[in-house]
């Protein structure tokens, strides 16, 4: 099984599991009183043994081999990795609404989101009690890691377990290091709001599939980080929303916004003028993955616009919107794919905040020498 390194590190065996719950203190540690979730936590059937052991298996036979000459964007169609898709979805929702009930409030939703790291994504440090906290998704050894201030590590396998089985284990890990979770177990605007407990349907989970996706994330930040340098007006962090699981960065005007006619979250979203940027894996409304723009409020005649480079174009969206799309395999097949993600970004920016007023030459940065690529 993949070894963990460093610190006070452990993860589970086919022995310990005979006898414990997948957490085993530290070395060195004196034995911690089993724990047990929070009151309002609710379990799914636990996995057996053989349970256990066959997701090890998976995970070793399914790793896919290091990655030499990666590509700067890999090919992710939609229909090759959907059913992996829609099983990580929802496991990442968990994983944010603890996020969510675990930080303290930050404007337009900032507190929520994940980032990806050099091997996964992370929730960065959450609070628990006297306790701080980490959820660390590995997509390289396939492992979720629960990492304390207090010293303590612990993680699970992540093939071979249903949305109820990642629900069940992440929440008994958290317990065994005095983390105490208790969220709202329905999938967040998801096609079906099975709670998370009982959902034993979605349960796929191809690590080839997994660590592509975590590829494109990487590749797809790396874009953002750059644009974002643009500006130096607001600006948002580039994060990973597990609402839609698209990864974004959005410009501020400093202007508020008219309040919008919608719900809560809608409304503080969208409380100031902004641009976003961003990309999606694609779902069923556009099954194509794309990077993406958008002004809101969105000024006059913004559709009427030309948007560069050619393969760009405005697709109307529901209401009053237009949203700038640029199909990701016109990128990965270009000769400069980074290049031509921000003439995307840059292009749709400068029609939206031309027309909506922004005061572009005072929130645009300096130009810099790109010391790397």
């Amino acid at each position: 099984m993949p070894s963990q390194q460093g610190g006070s590190a452990y993860s589970l065996d086919a022995e310990t599991w005979r006898t414990a719950p997948p957490i085993l203190n530290a070395p060195g540690r004196p034995p911690r009183p089993r724990t047990h979730l929070a009151p309002n936590a609710t379990t799914s059937p636990k996995l057996t043994k053989e349970d256990f052991l066959r997701q090890e298996e998976l995970t070793q036979a399914m790793v896919p081999a290091k990655i030499t000459d990666m590509q700067n964007f890999p090919a992710i169609p939609l229909d090759e990795w959907k059913a992996t898709k829609d099983t990580l979805h929802r496991w990442l929702q968990i994983v944010g609404k603890i996020r969510l009930s675990s930080t303290y409030y930050r404007n337009h939703w900032w507190h929520v989101p994940l980032y990806p790291t050099a091997t996964g994504l992370t929730t960065t440090l959450m609070n628990a009690k006297l306790l701080r906290f980490e959820i660390q998704l590995d997509f390289q050894s396939h492992r979720l890691t629960v990492a304390t201030t207090g010293g303590d590590r612990a993680s699970f396998a992540l093939a071979g377990l249903s949305v109820a089985d990642f629900y069940d284990a992440l929440l008994r890990t958290l317990a065994g290091v005095d983390v105490h979770a208790a969220i709202d177990p329905v999938p967040f605007d998801l096609a079906d709001d099975t709670p998370f407990p009982e959902d034993h349907e979605h349960a796929a989970y191809d690590p080839a599939n997994a660590h592509r996706y975590w590829l494109v994330l990487t590749q797809v930040h790396k874009v953002l980080d750059e644009f974002a340098g643009r500006f130096i007006g607001k600006t948002s962090p580039v994060h990973h929303f597990w609402h839609t699981l698209d990864i974004a960065v959005t410009r501020f005007s400093g202007r508020r916004a008219p309040e919008m006619a919608a719900d809560p979250v809608t409304r503080e979203a969208y409380s100031h003028e902004v641009a976003s940027f961003g990309f999606w894996f694609g779902d069923e409304r556009y099954e194509a993955p794309a990077f993406y723009s958008y002004t809101t409020p969105k000024p006059e005649g913004l559709a009427d616009t030309t948007l560069e480079p050619s393969p760009a174009q405005w697709v109307e969206q529901p209401g009053d919107g237009h949203l700038a799309l640029l199909p990701y395999d016109d990128v990965r097949s270009s000769a400069g794919p980074h290049d031509l993600v921000l003439e995307f970004y840059e292009s749709a920016y400068q029609h939206g905040a031309r027309l909506a007023g922004w005061p572009i030459a005072e929130l645009t940065a300096p130009a810099r020498r790109r010391i790397f690529r």
